[in-house]
């Protein structure tokens, strides 16, 4: 047993926490709110000095943020920038300290990961999101996390403040399990809008058709939230078109990798790379706007749109 392990049962591991952004900001308020010592870094300081009123201490420096750090947990945008901040912190990261990548990367890229710690003796979980800025605010995420069980084990307090956390396989597992939500959300926002401007173009009013199907084996999250959105035309960024888009062709390379060809998921993809050359940063329901362009004349709705920029 080490010497973390004997203190774990009467103090709170030290956190630092890496990229303070939309979702990185709520989630750290809650370990802040819980108790947590946080040590915060974020490539823009005046993010990370936003969270110094609830307790975090700042540092200008990757290394200096985990020096102290049992548990350090990364927010990042993409895989790339995962591995550049973690070739910045390996100076700083103690032999036994237990590194959280919650950004959503390539099962490859959280491999590489794994591997590139586990030379420094530094325990990897990539545990990746799904519920957006809500979620992280009322700590509800469905947090899917790949590595060894008792590295979960010892995580999973730290990770219950922020959301439901289950254990789906070794490393990289988890990107695995978040692209499998991404490609049912995907999916699913494709379908919502075709069903609802085919309600329309049928004659219904598209607004009852969706108030008939909820309760049924069609409700959904997906339907209640976005196909709202759709009928109301407010494509505000929630989750990105740009996020959507870059999860469905890691989609794409994991089943390729996998020796899988995902007919339904190459259609969706290409639908958000359409809108992605319009409106990356709109709302992932903006693929109406794809599906209304494949349909010269029609259009959900005479509600103006509004979309961000």
């Amino acid at each position: 047993m080490t010497q973390f392990d004997l203190n774990q049962s009467t103090t709170k591991p030290k956190i630092a926490f890496l990229g303070i952004g939309l979702m990185g900001q709520p989630m750290t308020s809650r370990l802040l709110q819980a108790g947590y010592a946080v040590t915060v870094w974020n490539r823009t300081r005046s993010k990370a000095d936003e969270l110094a009123p609830l307790g975090a201490i700042v540092e200008e420096q990757v290394a200096d943020a985990v020096r102290n750090a049992d548990i350090v947990i990364t927010m990042l945008e993409a895989g790339p920038i995962v591995a550049q901040v973690i070739a910045a912190a390996l100076p700083g990261l103690r032999t036994g300290a237990l590194l959280i990548d919650m950004s959503s990367t390539r099962q490859s890229e959280a491999q590489d990961a794994h591997a590139r710690l586990a030379q420094h003796g530094v325990r990897f979980i990539d545990a990746p999101v799904s519920g957006g800025v809500v979620g992280a605010q009322a700590g509800s995420l469905a947090i899917m996390a790949g590595g060894n069980a008792e590295d979960f084990a010892e995580a999973e307090a730290v990770l219950t403040v922020m959301g439901r956390p289950t254990l789906v396989g070794p490393a990289g597992c988890g990107q695995i399990a978040k692209l499998c939500n991404q490609l049912i959300v995907g999916g699913t926002l494709n379908i919502v809008a075709e069903a609802l401007l085919l309600a329309q173009a049928g004659g219904a009013d598209p607004t009852a058709v969706r108030a008939a199907i909820r309760g049924g084996f069609a409700e959904s999250r997906i339907l209640e939230v976005h196909g709202q959105r759709m009928l109301e035309r407010n494509f505000m960024p929630g989750g990105q078109v740009k996020s959507q888009f870059k999860d469905l062709e890691n989609v794409l390379i994991a089943a390729a990798n996998a020796g899988l060809r995902l007919p339904v998921t190459e259609l969706v993809t290409e639908n958000y790379q359409r809108v992605l050359q319009q409106s990356p940063q709109a709302d992932q329901s903006a693929v109406l706007l794809a599906l209304e362009q494949s349909n010269p004349g029609q259009r959900l709705g005479k509600i103006k749109d509004q979309l961000p920029g």
